[in-house]
């Protein structure tokens, strides 16, 4: 089971923090996601990282994306701004945070330098 856990305890909620931040401060120019959000997708976050990024890991940019920050709230139908993956995987590298748990060993990023 801890291999599941972050080393770095405070990687996630830096993460979520960094995402919340480019998302509400993004311009035309940052190329981001902008994705509507459908009836289904209501109370279920992986739904809309599996239709954006292709995998359900990415609940958390989800929920930052969002402004979310309990799995108990829904989401609001409208247009969602995220980030593409480029801007994604850089978040996660300033953050020190990896979502997807294949990309991860001993708690840590695998393209971690610690």
């Amino acid at each position: 089971m801890t291999a599941y856990l972050d080393q770095n305890s405070q990687a996630a909620r830096v993460f979520f923090k960094k995402v919340a931040n480019y998302v509400q401060g993004a311009k035309p120019w940052d190329k981001v996601v902008s994705y509507e959000i459908k009836p289904d997708e209501y109370v279920d976050a992986t739904l809309i990282s599996r239709r954006v990024y292709g995998t359900s890991d990415e609940v958390l940019t989800v929920m930052a994306c969002a402004g979310i920050d309990s799995f108990d709230d829904g989401f609001k139908q409208g247009i969602l701004i995220l980030p593409n993956q480029v801007q994604l995987d850089r978040l996660k590298r300033e953050s020190g945070f990896e979502s997807v748990h294949s990309n991860r060993r001993d708690g840590k990023p695998r393209w971690s330098r610690d």
